[in-house]
Order: structure tokens, then C-alpha cells, then sequence
């Protein structure tokens, strides 16, 4: 089974639904976790309620430091930040083969309750749809 690192700023939101898209989609091929390089300190609500509503169990994430994972080895290590609306994406050192899925940051989406949700899904089919194509 090969180990994957899904990355992003704070790990709240699209980091974490990538980690459970894999670990759902991937069963037996892929075991994935995800960090941040600067945590926000908490899952992003509109995040687990993505998931669960396209039938994805998001486990118990929490947002956590990619310092946790300093020595462990992986296989492929995936950045998700967006850099075209300026974020810091972070850069993970070692041999792993290392992508970037650009991935809009759904939790700066604001408007009403709906607008919101078309966001997180957006952000939701996007990982979902790279992720079927890349690791399936």
C-alpha cells in the first residue's frame, strides 16, 4: 500500500476531504493522511458536512502540523493550495514523488448558505475527479 501526504495551509478543509476521498476510493491501494503547514487549529464544519453528504466518511480529522509527519517516509505527497489566489503552498522535503492539484479554498467562499455549499463542492468534485483519474 503506498503512502500518500496531502497538503495544504491550514488543514481544514480541502486537505481533509482529499485524505478521505482517498482512503474511501483508494481502499487497499492508497492510505492517506493530510497536514498543514500553518493549522488552522480545527476542521472546517462545511468540510465533514461535504463528505458525509456525497456518502464519504471523513473519519476524525483534526488539522494538524506536517511537523507530525517529519519522519515518516511516503510515496506521494499532494499539495492542494490554490496558488492563484496568493496562498503559501507548502513545500514537503524528500524523495516522494510530489503533485499539485490547485484546488480553490472553499473556506473563503461567503453569500448565502447555498453559495457556500456549491463551494465546498466544487472544491469536492474537483479532488474527487483527480483523484479518479490519477490514483484509480
Amino acid at each position: 500500500m503506498k503512502k500518500v501526504l496531502v497538503l495544504c495551509t491550514g488543514n481544514s478543509c480541502r486537505s481533509v476531504m482529499a485524505e478521505a476521498l482517498i482512503n474511501q476510493l483508494c481502499q487497499g491501494r492508497y492510505e492517506a493522511v493530510s497536514a498543514g503547514s500553518h493549522p488552522a487549529g480545527y476542521v472546517h464544519p462545511h468540510s465533514l458536512a461535504t463528505l458525509k453528504r456525497h456518502g464519504i466518511d471523513p473519519g476524525s480529522p483534526r488539522s494538524k502540523s506536517w511537523d507530525e509527519f517529519a519522519d515518516t517516509p511516503f510515496d506521494l505527497i499532494i499539495t492542494v493550495c490554490d496558488s492563484a489566489a496568493a496562498e503559501s503552498c507548502p513545500l514537503f522535503p524528500g524523495p516522494a514523488v510530489k503533485w499539485h492539484w490547485s484546488t480553490p479554498d472553499p473556506a473563503a467562499a461567503s453569500g448565502s448558505a447555498q453559495e457556500i455549499d456549491a463551494a465546498f463542492d466544487a472544491a469536492f468534485l474537483l479532488l474527487k475527479q483527480r483523484i479518479e483519474q490519477e490514483l484509480q
